[in-house]
């Protein structure tokens, strides 16, 4: 995860990350310390399983 502060994190932080985790191919990183964000991390984490991430990749230009 990247190096936020957890203390001041949010449920929807906590499922964003856990979105985002999932769509850079992370492995889980399900916070430790407090069970609500776990579950918030864990329910982001499946979506993002689930869904595209809304950044496209870059297309490369093969013209040769």
């Amino acid at each position: 995860m990247t190096e936020i502060p957890t203390t001041f994190m949010t449920d929807e932080d906590w499922i964003n990350q856990g979105k985002a985790d999932a769509w850079s191919g992370k492995s889980k990183q399900t916070p430790e310390h407090d069970p609500q964000a776990a579950s918030m991390y864990d329910l982001g984490y499946c979506e993002g399983e689930i869904a595209r991430s809304p950044v496209k990749p870059k297309k490369c230009n093969l013209a040769t």
